[in-house]
């Protein structure tokens, strides 16, 4: 009796251990699936999309804040530690982040990395003069493009955790009817400014896609990278224009130095004709987290807004915000 008591007793324990261990070992595996993505993007822009599709089941972190530059934007070593460590790293590609653009050719052969605007179909994206073979990166102008952004960071999602496919679906055609909800109201808005004063004077050429998509006008200081210098005879040739056609007001940059925008008025006074600042538009960065300019679909209401008002069209002194509330 006592021995087969004493084999009983160690058939029991023995079943215990292994009961703990599969039940340790399922537990694991839920927390594992549980865990949330861990998701690098450079922009401000593409975070906030990643934000919107991934939901829960991602941490996203955006090497770019607030009044942060892209154009002259250098990574650090704790960005090079974060992009290594990432289940995915999301950058935007059209040479925006050129001084980068080797480096994430590089990474790319080791880590999971997607460059989302080079989705966009080339026929639909601007050239300019100054960057033979290159293109105009600021689509997220027209929220027109930008939903095809949304598109490729859904995609890069369901790739790298097939799991969340549903979430990511669901969670992409919520975001993309608020972008179609903001595209109504920027046209609705943008038509009630008179046809001669739409144009749209900036401190650098980030709005070119916004002029396309909404008839505007668009004239930068800078080219379409701020690491171009803007030139005297540049500043005197925009003068010259503020003044043939009596143009009242001109924009600022959240993320561009105001120098080169209080050089224009300064000539425009001392050639008598008054130009006001219009406000600050935001165009290579969101306003700061937390806010409603710190989401895509705020800080384009904000500069469709701001434009619209500054140049005697007709809109809502909040835009749209109330109407549609942001979802991050």
């Amino acid at each position: 009796m006592t021995f087969l008591y004493a084999a009983r007793r160690l058939f029991l324990i023995a079943t215990v251990v292994v009961a703990t261990a599969i039940a340790g070992a399922f537990a694991s595996a839920n927390m594992a699936v549980a865990k949330p993505l861990n998701v690098v993007a450079t922009t401000s822009m593409i975070a906030d999309a990643a934000r919107q599709v991934a939901g829960d089941r991602a941490d996203v972190t955006a090497l770019m804040g607030p009044g942060v530059d892209p154009h002259s934007y250098r990574q650090t070593r704790s960005d090079i530690a974060a992009m290594a460590r990432a289940d995915l790293v999301l950058w935007h590609g059209l040479y925006l982040e050129a001084q980068l653009e080797e480096f994430f050719l590089d990474l790319e052969k080791r880590r999971n990395v997607v460059a989302v605007g080079e989705a966009i179909a080339k026929d639909n994206l601007l050239g300019h003069a100054s960057y033979e073979g290159r293109y105009d990166p600021h689509i997220w102008m027209d929220p027109q493009l930008w939903q095809t952004v949304v598109l490729a960071v859904r995609d890069a999602l369901i790739k790298t955790d097939p799991e969340g496919e549903a979430t990511y679906l669901g969670n992409a055609d919520t975001h993309i009817a608020e972008i179609k909800k903001l595209i109504e109201y920027m046209k609705s808005v943008t038509t009630s400014v008179p046809e001669k004063s739409r144009v749209l004077l900036t401190a650098h050429d980030a709005f070119s896609y916004f002029g396309r998509g909404y008839d505007f006008e668009v004239l930068g200081i800078q080219g379409i990278s701020t690491e171009s210098e803007a030139g005297l005879r540049r500043v005197e040739q925009l003068v010259d224009i503020i003044v043939d056609r009596n143009i009242s007001a001109v924009f600022v940059e959240s993320s561009v130095p105001e120098r080169n925008v209080r050089a224009l008025i300064e000539g425009a006074e001392a050639r008598g004709q008054a130009v006001k600042i219009g406000g600050t538009l935001f165009s290579d960065a969101m306003g700061e987290p937390g806010t409603y300019e710190g989401t895509y679909i705020g800080m384009i209401d904000h500069n469709t807004t701001l434009i619209t008002r500054a140049l005697g069209g007709d809109a809502p002194e909040t835009g749209m915000q109330g109407k549609l509330a942001p979802t991050s």
